[in-house]
């Protein structure tokens, strides 16, 4: 199917990176480059909308119950170093694969959704698609004001087949994603009878090989933060400061540099109460368990990924990974770990944020014995799996739609050197359009 290629290829020399921190965000320029390809390579006229200056590409046929929508985003993570088979934006096929950033994530799913689609008139409900531009960030401006503007204009819809997953699978549950930000004043403390320490921790991942917070598994992969607040808790060490290779909330530090004072020594030292206490905090906090929640088989994840000492406050945010829509419950569970743990030995305080929402939609679902039964056709997986990260079916599966992830197997995601294998590739076109011919046809 070298028309799918082709077309990749052209979403893929397109530059639609978001990378707030450099002050670069995807731009109605790059929107109508990926417009243009659509319609090039897949006949699709599609709008170009905006809203707070994220770009959304929409199209639409048909009429009447059911809705559903095909959805995936355009937007790429910077390139970053390291890149050996060839540079991020000039794509190239070699072993049967279709290297380039985004190949997999996400313009893989344009392209297929793309050509699924193409010239395809439903005899019963309407298709939606929605290409976006800010998924990267967030998707709170792009799929998140897409699911108010369908809910206003009586197009809510019942189906939601999100073009972002991997490995070939369908995916049904995504787990919700919020921050606990930890604050405890930073105190001064002489100590006698100690001997200064400094040790530098590293983090091993024996999992998935990647920093992100999602995939991280408690008693498999080793946190540097957390095995720092274990030789704290258990050593009685004495927290004197701490620096590390913070990059963001959900993206486990590489390594951390704990100085410190350990006891038994003959010298004198000055620590710091706070950070000491903040750090003891850390390890039950890592083991939270907020109330109602819905399965999932990575159960609830809290990892402590950045740190900072400002105008005299210790602050550390930590990533929660939990399956419940209801802030409230993790919130109390914070709450209660951090009375347990800081009580009035220091002044602390805390919030949570986040909760966008999450992925939830059961096996008996007629969307997902649908899908499942079109990849078992297409020699791929039969059964629904779970992944780790975040999805912009969030804004939809918590209210009401049937909704799954889907997307070709590839590799080094945010990563140099990636990749999406071309009979995989070729496989979700027919996917695609499977689900449109038994919804739709």
């Amino acid at each position: 199917m070298a028309g799918v290629v082709e077309f990749l290829s052209s979403l893929v020399e397109v530059e639609s990176v978001n990378d707030p921190s450099a002050g670069r965000l995807v731009g109605f320029g790059e929107a109508e480059e990926v417009r243009r390809a659509v319609r090039e390579h897949a006949g699709l006229d599609m709008e170009l909308v905006e809203n707070e200056g994220v770009p959304i590409l929409l199209y639409m046929a048909g009429s009447g119950r059911p809705v559903t929508l095909f959805m995936a985003h355009f937007d790429v993570v910077p390139p970053g170093p390291g890149w050996r088979v060839t540079e991020p934006f000039k794509p190239v096929v070699k072993g049967g694969r279709l290297y380039g950033r985004g190949a997999a994530d996400d313009k893989s799913n344009v392209a297929a959704i793309s050509l699924a689609l193409s010239g395809f008139e439903p005899s019963r409900g309407t298709v939606i698609i929605a290409f976006t531009g800010d998924e990267e960030i967030g998707g709170e401006r792009g799929a998140g004001w897409l699911a108010g503007r369908l809910r206003s204009e009586g197009l809510w819809p019942d189906y939601v087949v999100n073009g972002d997953g991997s490995m070939g699978a369908v995916i049904t549950r995504r787990r919700n994603v919020f921050n606990a930000i930890v604050r405890v004043r930073a105190e001064m403390a002489d100590a006698e009878g100690v001997s200064r320490s400094v040790m530098r921790l590293g983090l091993e991942v024996r999992g998935r090989p990647t920093r992100h917070a999602a995939y991280f598994i408690p008693g498999v992969d080793s946190h540097p933060l957390l095995t720092a607040a274990a030789l704290v808790r258990e050593a009685g060490l004495l927290a004197s400061s701490l620096s590390g290779e913070w990059v963001k909330s959900n993206v486990l530090p590489a390594s951390v540099e704990l100085e410190a004072l350990e006891p038994g020594g003959g010298g004198h030292g000055v620590y710091d109460p706070g950070l000491t206490a903040l750090l003891k905090s850390l390890i039950p906090l890592s083991r939270i368990t907020p109330g109602r929640l819905l399965y999932s088989d990575y159960g609830v994840t809290a990892t402590p990924n950045v740190y900072r000492l400002a105008e005299g406050w210790h602050e550390v945010i930590v990533d929660v990974r939990a399956m419940t829509g209801d802030p409230a419950a993790v919130d109390e569970a914070v709450a209660r770990s951090l009375e347990e743990s800081l009580g009035s030995r220091v002044e602390w305080e805390y919030r949570v944020t986040g909760g966008g929402g999450y992925l939830y939609t059961p096996g008996s679902a007629e969307l997902v014995k649908l899908a499942l039964r079109v990849n078992q056709s297409l020699g791929l997986p039969g059964e629904p799996r779970e992944a780790a990260g975040a999805s912009d079916s969030r804004y939809f599966s918590p209210r009401g739609s049937q909704a799954i992830d889907y997307g070709p197997l590839g590799g080094n995601v945010h990563g140099p050197d990636e990749y999406v294998e071309i009979r995989q590739l070729e496989a979700a076109v027919e996917f695609y359009k499977r689900i449109a011919e038994a919804l739709h046809g």
